[in-house]
C-alpha cells in the first residue's frame, strides 16, 4: 500500500494473472522494471505452474490486459513476447 524509498534496498514488482473462470490467481514477483519480457515471463510462469494442468486441452487463452505500462496496446515488444508465448505453448493467436 505504501513505498518506503529511504527504507529500501529495492523495489518488488509484482504482476498478476487472475483466472475468472475459477476464481483463482498467480501472482509474480521481481525486481525488473514494468517490462513487457516480465508481464510475458508471468503469463508464462502461471501456464507451467496453473494453466496447463487446468487446460490441458486448451488451444486458446483469451487474455485481457488493462493496457498501460508493460502491456500498452502499442508495445511491439509486448505483442512479439506475447506471440512467442503463443507459439512455445500451442495456443493460437488473434
Amino acid at each position: 500500500m505504501h513505498d518506503f524509498p529511504q527504507d529500501a534496498t529495492g523495489k518488488a514488482i509484482p504482476y498478476g494473472i487472475y483466472d475468472m473462470g475459477r476464481n483463482e490467481a498467480w501472482v509474480s514477483v521481481g525486481c525488473d522494471h514494468d517490462t513487457p519480457a516480465f508481464a510475458v515471463a508471468s503469463l508464462r510462469r502461471w501456464w507451467e505452474g496453473m494453466g496447463k494442468s487446468r487446460y490441458p486441452e486448451a488451444r486458446e487463452l483469451f487474455i485481457t490486459a488493462d493496457a498501460g505500462g508493460s502491456n500498452g496496446h502499442r508495445s511491439r515488444t509486448w505483442k512479439h513476447e506475447l506471440q512467442r508465448f503463443a507459439d512455445e505453448a500451442g495456443c493460437a493467436s488473434t
